[in-house]
């Protein structure tokens, strides 16, 4: 995970509509950066719903949320049209971004060993400095604590 306190990493990624977006279009807003697993899977769906509810009390903090997986942009796509969601979904599948931001881990489940995504969720101030760095993430809880930070 990288540390609080440095620049976040710029990027370059599609988003569910094949538009690009860079961190440094934001610059001057804040950005909740969150890394999840998979689209469409149990805690992935609360964890981007719940932003998506309250996605008008981001936007009146002044703050952005851009959702990181490595699924495709078609998948995404499908993700946004079955939830209705309120916000911007990024795609990686390349790993590119993933990696940069250092959420690309070995995980166990049920004993088996894997790489995959680990849930992460980044603070980015206005000037591109990341101010909370949390991958200890309960998708459930992950929104709301969010939303807390920003007060």
């Amino acid at each position: 995970m990288l540390e609080v306190g440095i620049k976040a990493p710029d990027f370059e990624l599609p988003d569910q509509n094949g538009k690009i977006h860079r961190l440094s279009d934001y610059t001057g807003k804040k950005v909740i950066l969150y890394f999840y697993p998979k689209d469409n899977t149990a805690g992935c769906t609360k964890q981007t719903c719940g932003f998506s509810e309250r996605y008008p009390q981001f936007t009146e903090k002044g703050a952005v949320i851009l959702g990181v997986s490595k699924d495709s942009v078609a998948s995404h796509k499908r993700f946004e049209e079955k939830y209705g969601l309120a916000f911007t979904l990024l795609a990686d599948p390349e790993r590119k971004v993933i990696e940069a931001y250092d959420v690309w881990k070995e995980k166990k489940n049920y004993g088996k060993v894997s790489m995959g995504v680990v849930r992460t969720t980044y603070l980015i101030d206005e000037q591109g400095i990341i101010i909370k760095a949390n991958d200890k993430v309960k998708a459930a809880d992950d929104p709301e604590n969010m939303l807390k930070e920003l007060a």
